[in-house]
């Protein structure tokens, strides 16, 4: 608000704090914005892959395909996903003017899903290599997607919740 030195009346005055609590809510809700749509997808994609292509890797034998082609389409997906991962970052900043978060996210749900997703998509590539059923890899692969589709809607959920 310009007052080119002129004092501020009562009610200019509340007129621009509310103006100011106004924005200062506005980058709460930006702030706990779910991220972009078709980045949840590839995000999704890439856990659902995941346990199939780190299975081939470790599988004890060629499966399917040769283990340096597993080895070289875990480089490739692990590398797409990264490059993904900052056009959406980027684009995320330049249109809401808010970094991606990760900490928006409750530290109860967060915390189990950081460490028993990992233990379940790795593990189920070991008990794929001592076991040969890729039941545990689909096994894997389901539960990675479940957890991925929950954690967005938490996201969104927190974001209405919010706005």
């Amino acid at each position: 608000m310009e007052t080119n030195g002129v004092p501020l009346t009562p009610a200019q005055a509340r007129a621009a704090l509310a103006d100011t609590e106004h924005v200062r809510a506005s980058t709460e809700r930006r702030s706990a914005t779910p991220w972009p749509t078709w980045f949840f997808l590839t995000l999704t994609l890439y856990i659902g892959a995941f346990p199939f292509v780190y299975g081939g890797v470790m599988a004890g034998r060629d499966w399917l395909l040769p283990g340096p082609a597993w080895t070289g389409i875990a480089l490739a997906l692990t590398a797409l996903y990264l490059a993904l991962f900052a056009v959406a970052a980027r684009s995320w900043r330049a249109r809401t003017g808010v970094a991606l978060r990760f900490d928006v996210l409750p530290k109860r749900v967060v915390a189990p899903g950081a460490i028993g997703l990992p233990a379940v998509l790795v593990g189920s590539a070991f008990l794929f290599r001592f076991t040969e059923q890729p039941l545990w890899l689909a096994a894997a692969s389901l539960i990675g997607v479940a957890v991925s589709v929950a954690f967005h809607f938490t996201f969104v959920r927190l974001h209405r919740k919010a706005a």
